[in-house]
């Protein structure tokens, strides 16, 4: 029986020509979710997801069983067991060449794009027209699923979009303006955020005569863009406006054919404004960033010599399996071809390609949650960073890079093993100098560069450092000799190149030999001079490569003025990169003044010690891991280690403590970002204070002002404030008196799990803390403690003692002079009066906290009063006030990029635009805050006063609506994704056909 199958439109089966009906919602939902991995194993877990989301049934999986018995029965027939097959892991569809029209679809895209770059403008118009005629409405259209219709039909659509775009792009290079124009207009209307086909359209108009019409074009892009969403056309739009006013005549057609790709670099091929995508990904509506076609990859600032043979190798193991280890000696170049090589596979990867680089990680377990950071995902419920990767990655087709795993490698090992089983779509290259021993691992073991590879990068590198000096590539010759000796190591060949500045090919041999005859005279793995010892349990290494490595990285310290090796030693106790006041604090001193130490930095950065860059105005050192590992062996055997990672511990305890300190102030958004540059270095200190003698007490103290700056909010997770309160809390001993300071952060730790929504956990930490404070003497509660009755009062109990609990809190908090906290309080204070309280006085709390907010001048204050002030005008006041102010507090949410805010400012946008009768877009709001929730992890069900309003609204906009249409319009919202919610928020209405025309 020939099986044809359709996802453009409604679900369509073909039977050798007959349409087979599915009138069951359900069987339609389980093979739509087959059908987009068609010949794959799709896992249990994802056809769960997709016909019941988040809330599953008991006995989900024997229900699901029994669905895909009825689909087989449907598609099987008598004349044969049908395509669905049975898989140990799940099911899987077996789908022959071009009967799936979403595969022929992307076909027809990969040949035009091919005709594209082969100039032939004509043929990519009739392949893209073709394209284009496979799509009968919007696609998955009688699937009632919402994780389907949130998570992929927005990018089927996506797809749809970049298909048009290329075919006007090829129309307008054949001449066709004229006949666009009506095409365009219809366009730019139904997607008027879409600056490509506002270029194309202004285009068309230019080149039929209508330069006016062009010109007020952008006139209103620009307009519509400064009123939706507050930015400026982007730069191919300005660009070509500019042109425009210049009547610049390349602008002009000036005929075209095959090999008639002409003139203009703006618009005429792809779609301008973005790279189209040759598979855009399924399942990425979360508005989280990847790595895609390189974009994000680490800028190579170097040329990438040789590797011909291990890069392509890399490629094929890649295509063939899904986990492969590039494993070698240190310095052997696994990062630099690692990086290339996910340079080279983005393209095939529609979900992206990740990098993340562990060698700053400290604690292997906070493995999961540096991942989950890295890529994207800031969860702050209370489920485990495994959990959260593990949601998100498995129904992404992506490649996850993690770098130097030697260190973390049994907890790496573990988190792969995990992924690779979960997410079937996931392929992971991994560099360390041990393997990881998971199933499935295919390892390329890196060799040192062939001879003449080592000859053009030491004459690269030679160029580069030593202008006008020439390394003669001649056999038998000098520098010959030199890569010989330096067993082709690449690390060991660019250290000697940068000599190459003070001293000749010749001489950097003898001193070289000097140090290798010294070296081979202390026997293998032998350490010395503090170098690092050969790794235990790698493939490949060499113990002659260590030690020629160990060689040239200890003739380079030698070769260092005395303050630059105390300085290299010194600096290897920071993780990551680190900025010069850090280093000036924990560096200077004994032998090296501060005033000084700038100039010691940058003889390091000359030599190629360090590394030097910039994030944001700031400039960020770095030291090679290699290079770390020896100057913290040196540091080690100058028996100054713990002397100075305390100095490190102390530093970001006191970087800690001033944030804190002017948190909720104007500039409370420079020290989040600077916290956040800062967070693996934050992660060491935290770490050396959980297991040092005497650190506790530090490491608690950043803990807790961390907490106290909302922190854990923004930059990491609240899951990640959780952990390093139980670190840090657990050595610290009760003395025989109550300690505030431990009573205190024990109220922040149960305050982070209520803003989880976790009560079970946050009722075991309230006890423990109530028990404390219990102890106290007479003489009135602890601020801390006053704000944590009356968190437990509002959020567990909905009660209205919180009111005056919140007001004792702040007032006392103020008497302290804890400002910031103070504001937070009187936030809540304010919140509580909303919720709870009467009238007069619900206004008469908002006035003061909105006053208060104005005086700090911050953009999160700003936001919040904004959003404060709309719960008082929802519950209290004029409804719709309070949609314009919950509207205005996203604005500076996203300005920061805080993720936490825009959960509650979308489902109170929701529950106003209820409140003022517009049901159908209260019902896309909800779908776009439960996405978002989805997203971020935020809870609403342990939050009760949240939860209560919300529940009261969504009982409304069901009746209103009724159940269909307000499972239509959620779905609508739902599908939005993160990226779509401020258009959503601003258009106020997503359009019933989804943008598709």
């Amino acid at each position: 029986m020939g099986w044809e199958f359709g996802l453009l439109g409604p679900v369509e089966v073909v039977a050798d020509g007959v349409v087979v009906p599915l009138p069951a919602a359900k069987q339609r939902i389980v093979l739509a979710t087959l059908l987009l991995d068609a010949n794959r194993v799709v896992p249990l877990e994802t056809l769960v997801d997709r016909l019941w989301d988040e809330d599953p049934p008991g006995g989900a999986r024997n229900t699901l069983q029994n669905h895909v018995l009825r689909l087989r029965r449907a598609l099987g027939g008598a004349d044969g067991p049908g395509p669905v097959r049975t898989h140990p892991r799940g099911y899987a569809i077996a789908v022959a060449d071009g009967r799936l029209d979403l595969r022929r679809f992307d076909l027809l895209m990969g040949r035009a794009k091919s005709a594209l770059s082969a100039n032939d403008a004509e043929g990519a118009a009739g392949l893209l027209s073709q394209a284009l005629g496979l799509w009968r409405g919007r696609p998955l259209s009688d699937v009632p699923s919402a994780a389907l219709q949130r998570d992929v039909v927005p990018a089927l659509l996506e797809r749809r979009l970049v298909a048009l775009e290329l075919r006007i792009g090829a129309d307008l290079v054949l001449g066709r303006h004229t006949a666009l124009l009506p095409e365009l207009a219809e366009l730019t209307c139904s997607n008027p955020l879409q600056e490509p086909f506002w270029a194309q359209r202004m285009l068309a108009l230019h080149r039929s005569g209508r330069q006016g019409e062009a010109l007020h074009c952008y006139r209103t892009v620009r307009a519509l863009l400064a009123e939706e969403l507050g930015v400026d056309p982007g730069a191919e739009l300005r660009e070509l406006h500019r042109r425009m006013l210049a009547d610049d005549p390349t602008l002009a057609w000036a005929g075209a054919g095959r090999g008639g790709i002409a003139a203009s670099p703006v618009l005429l091929t792809p779609a301008a404004g973005r790279a189209p995508d040759p598979h855009p990904g399924i399942g990425r509506a979360d508005g989280s960033r990847s790595v895609r076609e390189g974009k994000g990859l680490p800028a190579e600032t170097t040329s990438f010599v040789g590797r011909d043979r291990e890069r392509a190798e890399a490629a094929r193991l890649l295509e063939a399996a899904r986990l492969v280890t590039l494993t070698g000696v240190g310095g052997v170049g696994k990062t630099r071809l690692a990086l290339r090589v996910a340079a080279d596979a983005a393209r095939s990867c529609p979900d992206g390609v990740w990098v993340v680089d562990l060698s700053p990680l400290t604690d292997p377990t906070l493995l999961d949650r540096a991942v989950c950071e890295a890529l994207g995902f800031q969860d702050q419920s209370a489920r485990p960073g495994r959990e959260v990767l593990v949601r998100r990655l498995r129904d992404m087709r992506t490649l996850l890079v993690l770098d130097n795993c030697e260190h973390v490698v049994t907890a790496a090992a573990e988190l792969v093993h995990t992924l690779l089983r979960a997410a079937p779509g996931l392929r992971v290259l991994v560099t360390s100098r041990h393997l990881l021993r998971v199933p499935g691992e295919h390892v390329l073991p890196l060799a040192p560069l062939t001879q003449k590879e080592a000859l053009r990068l030491l004459a690269d590198r030679a160029a580069a450092s030593a202008p006008g000096v020439r390394v003669a590539p001649a056999e038998g010759g000098a520098a010959h000799q030199l890569c010989r000796r330096l067993d082709g190591i690449p690390l060991a060949i660019e250290l000697a190149a940068i000599r190459l500045a003070t001293l000749s090919v010749e001489e950097i041999l003898e001193r070289l030999d000097d140090r290798f005859q010294f070296l081979a005279g202390t026997g293998p793995g032998v350490e010395t001079s503090g170098a690092p010892t050969p790794p235990r349990g790698t493939s490949t290494p060499s113990s002659r490569h260590v030690r020629t490595l160990l060689g040239v990285v200890d003739w380079s310290h030698d070769l260092c003025t005395e303050p630059e090796q105390v300085l290299w030693a010194r600096l290897s106790v920071f993780s990551g990169d680190f900025g010069l006041e850090a280093a000036e604090t924990v560096c200077s001193g004994d032998g090296i003044d501060r005033e000084h130490l700038v100039h010691v930095l940058s003889g390091l950065v000359d030599k190629s010690i360090l590394s030097m860059g910039s994030r944001g105005s700031r400039t960020r050192y770095r030291l090679l891991e290699t290079i770390r590992q020896y100057g913290r062996r040196r540091l080690r055997s100058l028996g100054q280690e713990a002397v100075l990672r305390r100095r490190h511990l102390d530093y970001y305890r006191s970087l800690a403590a001033v944030t804190a300190a002017q948190w909720c102030g104007p500039r409370e958004v420079e020290w989040l970002n600077g916290l956040g540059r800062e967070l693996p270095n934050i992660r060491a200190a935290l770490d050396f204070s959980a297991t040092h003698p005497g650190g506790a007490a530090a490491g608690l103290e950043i803990t807790v002002n961390l907490t106290r700056t909302r922190f854990w909010f923004f930059s990491s997770t609240l899951g990640e404030g959780r952990h390093w309160f139980e670190r840090t809390l657990a050595p610290a001993v009760p003395s025989a008196a109550p300690d505030p300071a431990l009573i205190g952060a024990a109220t922040l730790r149960a305050w982070t799990a209520l803003c989880q929504g976790d009560q079970t956990v946050a009722r075991t930490y309230l006890t423990d803390c109530y028990r404390m404070a219990g102890s106290l003497p007479d003489g009135g509660p602890l601020p801390f403690v006053l704000f944590i009755q009356a968190a437990d009062a509002i959020l567990i109990h909905g009660c209205p003692t919180s009111i005056a609990l919140f007001d004792r809190a702040r007032r006392s908090m103020r008497a302290a002079g804890l400002t910031g906290d103070a504001h937070m309080a009187t936030m809540m204070w304010a919140m509580a009066c909303a919720f709870l309280g009467e009238r007069d006085a619900a206004f008469a709390a908002c006035a003061e906290y909105v006053s208060d907010g104005r005086a700090r001048g911050g953009p999160w204050a700003r936001s919040w009063t904004q959003w404060v002030h709309g719960l008082t005008e929802l519950l209290h006041g004029d409804p719709h006030d309070a949609a314009g102010l919950f509207r205005a507090s996203l604005g500076p949410q996203w300005e920061i990029d805080d993720r936490w805010g825009p959960v509650w400012g979308v489902e109170s946008l929701a529950w106003a635009t209820e409140a003022t009768g517009e049901p159908d877009y209260a019902a896309q709001l909800l779908g776009a805050a439960a996405q978002l929730r989805r997203l971020t992890g935020v809870a609403l069900d342990g939050l009760a006063p949240f939860h209560d309003v919300h529940t009261r609204t969504v009982h409304s906009v069901r009746r209103a609506l009724g159940e269909s249409a307000y499972v239509a319009a959620f779905a609508r919202g739902t599908a939005s994704g993160a990226a779509g919610v401020p258009t959503l928020v601003l258009r106020r209405r997503v359009p019933e056909g989804g943008g598709l025309r």
